[in-house]
């Protein structure tokens, strides 16, 4: 290497990669000035410094380019500036690695890599990475849905687990491309708290791939009665639409609580994407919790191959955190009201008192419906 060599700063190394290369500006025993322009002027960054071989530059008034070769790592960068990005010779950056299994109906394929370790661009080399893992094996389609199981370990807390169905619902983004922006989306819940860095030291994800769009939509839901008492048992009846097939008849068994007060009592009927946003998504708008706060309320969301039902008291409900207390009684709201103003507390005008569901479906459930009886 020396002052007008290609050096590459890699994003994603190992089965599958990703890298930025620029020209050497000036170097030492101990750095290295590149690109004389920033990356994304980040500031302080860490990412792995290989030297690269250029292949061939291909020019274009449009967007010129070179296809470039990574090799031996040297050290790392350690600055993203507007005049240029800085390296270290001989420090070990910080990599998050990842191990990606695809379960296909021949054979399964492995894929072990590293990813960068930065709260910008960790969530988009995820999204990247799985996105073109599961399109570039044969069984990829648009009529492909893909079941997830799945885990990332932070350093010092309880594991992120994560268990899901993705399907193209109602001629939206395929499959594939949903599975990669629900794994960035919590890549990116994870990363977006004010108070701690998290050290993630491991991702696992296992993917198995079904050849058919196996999504339903929840068509209708109703129940037997109008009236109820605290305490009584009653069943609900959804009726689910699968894609391109018959419909499909579950009943869900639900207790209403001895505790319940007399009057209106709504019944919500849904797939876990709603439900989590009525007990959590409304809720969390603007605020950003802790770490260990996003890890538990990452770990409590629901799972979308299910039809919930929700008993919904006209209640107010507290969320402290990623901890929810339903039916507060006023006197506690006033001793808890100073909270309210620092955020700490989020208050919303019904409790979800109860809660059940069907056994897991072989779909991917989309839809809500409301009902409402008497509690007397």
């Amino acid at each position: 290497m020396e002052p007008g060599s290609a050096v590459s700063a890699i994003l994603v190394q190992g089965d599958m990669n990703i890298a930025a290369t620029c020209t050497v500006t000036y170097m030492d025993a101990q750095h290295l000035l590149a690109c004389g322009h920033p990356l994304m002027q980040f500031g302080a960054v860490d990412l792995p410094m290989t030297k690269a071989t250029v292949l061939a530059t291909l020019p274009s008034p449009l967007n010129a380019f070179k296809i470039v070769n990574t090799t031996e790592t040297v050290g790392s960068f350690v600055q993203d500036r507007h005049n240029g990005i800085l390296g270290e010779f001989g420090k070990k950056p910080e990599m998050i690695p990842v191990t990606l299994t695809i379960h296909g109906e021949s054979a399964d394929k492995q894929f072990h890599y590293e990813i960068l370790n930065n709260a910008h661009l960790s969530p988009i080399a995820m999204m990247a990475t799985v996105f073109n893992a599961l399109h570039g094996v044969n069984e990829y389609g648009e009529e492909t849905t893909y079941r997830m199981n799945g885990r990332i370990s932070v350093d010092g807390y309880p594991a992120v687990t994560m268990q899901n169905m993705f399907a193209a619902v109602d001629g939206g983004q395929p499959g594939a491309m949903l599975a990669a922006a629900a794994l960035g989306e919590r890549f990116s819940r994870i990363f977006d708290n004010p108070y701690s860095m998290p050290a993630i030291h491991g991702v696992q994800l296992d993917y198995d791939i079904v050849r058919e769009r196996r999504w339903a939509r929840l068509e209708s839901a109703r129940t037997d009665i109008t009236e109820a008492r605290p305490g009584d048992d009653i069943t609900i009846e959804a009726m689910l639409r699968p894609y391109r097939g018959e419909g499909v008849v579950q009943h869900i068994p639900i207790h209403i609580p001895p505790s319940t007060s007399k009057g209106q009592l709504r019944i919500l009927v849904s797939d876990g994407d709603t439900l989590d946003h009525f007990s959590r998504g409304s809720s969390l708008l603007g605020r950003r919790l802790d770490l260990a706060s996003t890890i538990a309320a990452l770990n409590k969301e629901h799972v979308n191959n299910r039809v919930y039902v929700s008993l919904l008291e006209a209640d107010p409900q507290a969320m402290v955190a990623d901890k929810v207390m339903p039916t507060l009684p006023l006197s506690i709201m006033n001793v808890m009201d100073g909270m309210r103003g620092t955020q700490d507390m989020v208050v919303s005008n019904e409790s979800s008192v109860n809660e059940a569901a069907t056994a897991p479906l072989d779909y991917v459930v989309a839809g809500a419906q409301v009902l409402t009886i008497t509690i007397k």
